[in-house]
């Protein structure tokens, strides 16, 4: 803990808080070139603009924690940050066009899954196989499967780690990690994902995907489901990892490594603590907005609600982010608990305020962004997903320069 205190004492906050106000001219600067629909790309339809960031975020966090930069040096380990941290912005980039346009669109949707490749679901014809409706569906379908890698890839690097690959080279680590993570994202993808995708197209593909399991539970067929869940445990999972010093999962590891007890443990604990999560949003949207129901429309979707919620997760973990990147995890307390609560609840405020802006006026100036809740074709996810580039490149990539400097 001493050393904790002495990094915060020698931690320059009027520093962190430049960089931070850097980060979101960034940010802005980003969003105006291409997402906002008045200007240079227009790529927010939404569900384009949000494919391709979201591929983006899993590329970066692809290279860092599953791949731990291989095979590139980590950024900590070089002389020059700043020219490793161009390499590795280059190398996510280019791997998140090949991705998504090579790979999603043109071998995946053209050789296997149809509704990965908006031209296969053009050129098959049928209602809602117009190019603009197509190009939404496949960007959805992309949103989710990627949304279940974020998910898998960070609860693996807090849960099992290098297990059980701890002796073996950087290559095979980071090989055998990929694998075996898209084999579990495979499995999610598949379970809560894939049916509501089926259901998009008229006629629905019966054939190829059960109808959604959860819609009596939920009132909704719609995946935001999957998305609002796996959204609400993922602020459980970088909460534990960023504002709690990876406790109390520590507790569980074997020689500072993770273990299959603790994965199991991590995976199951945060995805509980998610569901509730969930649920004491939506007990909250009630008092707000009265019941929910089948057919709801805006604020009475079900639908609507669930990704809402997802949605709220999703700026307490840009709110994480930030207050570790560029606060230095303020405050660095003597005892571990105090510390995790009063981070935690920082983080939740810091989150709220962030949810202000998003449905503030201000939104309207910087983003272009229509008043109001629950607006046709928008969700605060892209703009969440996109910050959250910015900083994970920074803090990753650049090894949090200029904010760290070495001697």
């Amino acid at each position: 803990m001493e050393n904790a205190k002495q990094a915060e004492n020698n931690f320059n906050y009027l520093s962190g808080l430049i960089n931070f106000v850097v980060a979101f001219g960034i940010v802005w600067l980003l969003w105006y070139i291409f997402m906002n629909p008045n200007t240079v790309m227009k790529l927010y339809t939404p569900m384009y603009g949000f494919a391709l960031v979201v591929v983006m975020l899993a590329m970066i966090v692809m290279l860092s924690n599953v791949f731990d930069y291989y095979p590139f040096k980590p950024p900590a380990s070089t002389a020059n940050p700043v020219g490793t941290g161009i390499l590795l912005t280059v190398a996510a980039v280019v791997l998140m066009l090949v991705i998504h346009y090579v790979f999603f669109w043109n071998f995946i949707g053209k050789f296997g899954i149809a509704y990965f490749s908006p031209d296969s679901i053009v050129a098959s014809g049928g209602t809602g196989g117009e190019p603009w409706n197509a190009r939404e569906n496949a960007s959805t379908a992309i949103i989710y499967f990627f949304t279940a890698f974020l998910w898998v890839s960070l609860f693996w690097n807090l849960g099992f780690g290098r297990w059980p690959w701890q002796k073996v080279d950087r290559g095979t680590l980071a090989f055998s990690r990929l694998f075996t993570i898209l084999f579990f994202v495979a499995i999610i993808y598949i379970i809560l994902f894939h049916p509501h995708i089926c259901y998009l197209f008229y006629p629905a593909q019966d054939k190829a995907g059960v109808a959604p399991w959860w819609e009596e539970l939920t009132q909704t067929g719609s995946a935001f489901f999957g998305l609002g869940l796996a959204l609400c445990s993922l602020f459980w999972i970088v909460a534990s990892e960023l504002l709690w010093d990876g406790w109390p999962w520590k507790a569980m590891d074997r020689n500072d490594e993770g273990n299959f007890v603790k994965g199991i443990v991590v995976f199951f604990v945060t995805l509980a603590l998610g569901a509730i999560l969930l649920w004491v949003f939506l007990k909250i949207f009630v008092l707000i907005w009265n019941e929910p129901f089948m057919g709801g429309q805006y604020t009475d979707g079900p639908d609507w609600r669930l990704i809402h919620a997802g949605e709220i997760a999703g700026f307490f973990i840009l709110a994480a982010f930030i207050l570790e990147t560029y606060f230095n995890n303020f405050p660095n307390l003597s005892n571990l608990w105090a510390r995790a609560v009063v981070r935690t609840a920082i983080a939740v405020v810091i989150g709220l305020l962030w949810y202000w802006f998003y449905y503030s006026p201000l939104a309207t100036f910087f983003l272009a962004k229509v008043e109001g809740f629950a607006q046709p074709g928008d969700t605060p996810l892209v703009f969440i997903m996109l910050f959250l580039c910015v900083i994970l490149i920074q803090r990753n990539f650049f090894d949090r320069w200029p904010l760290k400097r070495r001697a």
